[in-house]
């Protein structure tokens, strides 16, 4: 397969699939430009062999057609200055316009798209619209990781029309690098740690996960479906009753599996969702009727945070508690801690879903781990084993 490093870009216009959702605050600023800035060293390599890049990508959600709140000329500026290259804008990304503007791109030059999103053939999947985009370039390149999982125009319909020119970018590539290296090279102990809401949305990556880790600890709400599956008392916790019976089913599989299942001890808990609520702490099964766990007590941080200290590969996948409050933060920023830590003595560690990197980049330990993903729904559906949209349009 032809890669990035490999393939001569030099005097081809390059259509790179990047993910430029990024957020924008009333005056249409940037808030957050890391989904950018991780798209650059494509952009540049392929900048500094002769090309030119087309970029494409998605922003927000937009209900039908053009919506100025979700138009990608807020971006041209910082995609300048970050690339240190000129940047045009075209007004949209199939008709004639785009086509002209792409057919006298010059080496060294960008050419932005508007939104695909504003066609919605773009999530239909639609086959001539990604014909039209890709009669605007000579070579594909997929760096759009976050869209992965999702069978778009853009992402995955659009790489048959370049049978020969065809590639993942530098970000798509460390991504799957980094995954494999947790799912099929891990080094022992491996620690997964999956915290968040709900059983449900991780009953499939915990499943696949149980065939490999050494340790899997269950941190956030869906602590408390656990607890009440085993008799537990937990107040207005937050709890999936539909899913009990799959909890106890995943204490037996672990069992049989060797796997040690982590459950907190204790927890701080709450009279209300809300930052200032009054707190106690109580032993996790026994949360007083009115009051609800927001996040894991001291003795669970230390237990965990042990664990973690001893292993060698380490998965972090949702938050201890509600860290967004300063009350129910101790769990998550621990936790966050103790990864950089076992990582700055030799484990490799991988952060994913968004929750986890907005923990990780809260507390500015994203250079003390391993790799911070940037799909979150992408990386749990190749974490759970499915086959990516995305990535098959590539290799097959």
């Amino acid at each position: 397969m032809k890669t990035i490093e490999t393939f001569d870009f030099k005097k081809k216009k390059a259509l790179i699939r990047v993910d430029f959702n990024v957020p924008l605050n009333s005056n249409f600023e940037i808030t957050d430009d890391n989904r950018i800035r991780a798209a650059m060293p494509t952009i540049k390599k392929i900048l500094a062999s002769g090309g030119s890049v087309i970029l494409m990508s998605h922003l927000g959600r937009p209900k039908a057609g053009y919506e100025e709140k979700f138009s990608l000329r807020h971006l041209v500026k910082h995609i300048s200055k970050l690339s240190g290259a000129n940047v045009k804008f075209a007004g949209d990304c199939i008709g004639n316009k785009p086509l002209e503007m792409a057919e006298n791109l010059k080496p060294g030059e960008i050419l932005l798209l508007e939104n695909l999103r504003f066609h919605k053939e773009e999530e239909k999947g639609n086959e001539e619209f990604a014909a039209e985009l890709a009669s605007l370039a000579d070579v594909y390149v997929n760096d759009a990781f976050g869209t992965a999982h999702r069978a778009h125009a853009s992402t995955a319909i659009i790489a048959k029309f370049f049978p020969e020119n065809k590639m993942f970018g530098y970000l798509i590539e460390s991504e799957l690098k980094s995954m494999d290296k947790v799912l099929k090279d891990s080094q022992k102990p491996f620690t997964a740690i999956m915290g968040g809401a709900k059983v449900s949305d991780k009953i499939l990556i915990i499943e696949n996960l149980l065939d490999r880790v050494d340790n899997l600890v269950i941190g956030g709400g869906m602590v408390y479906t656990f607890i009440k599956a085993r008799g537990g008392s937990i107040g207005s916790s937050i709890v999936e009753e539909d899913k009990l019976d799959m909890a106890l089913e995943l204490f037996e599989k672990a069992k049989e599996k060797n796997v040690k299942l982590v459950l907190p001890v204790d927890n701080v808990v709450a009279d209300k969702f809300d930052a200032e609520a009054s707190v106690q702490k109580t032993a996790v099964d026994n949360v007083p009727d009115g009051w609800m766990g927001l996040d894991i007590g001291e003795e669970s941080i230390n237990h965990i945070t042990e664990i973690i200290r001893d292993s060698k590969t380490i998965l972090w996948n949702g938050p201890m508690g509600v860290f967004e409050m300063e009350k129910f933060e101790a769990g998550t920023r621990s936790i966050a801690l103790a990864i950089a830590e076992a990582t700055s003595r030799g484990a490799f560690s991988l952060i994913g879903g968004g929750d986890s990197v907005a923990a990780i980049n809260k507390y500015d330990l994203g250079d003390k781990v391993s790799y911070v993903s940037t799909g979150g729904g992408a990386m749990l559906e190749y974490m759970e084993g499915k086959e990516l949209p995305g990535i098959k349009a590539i290799m097959g």
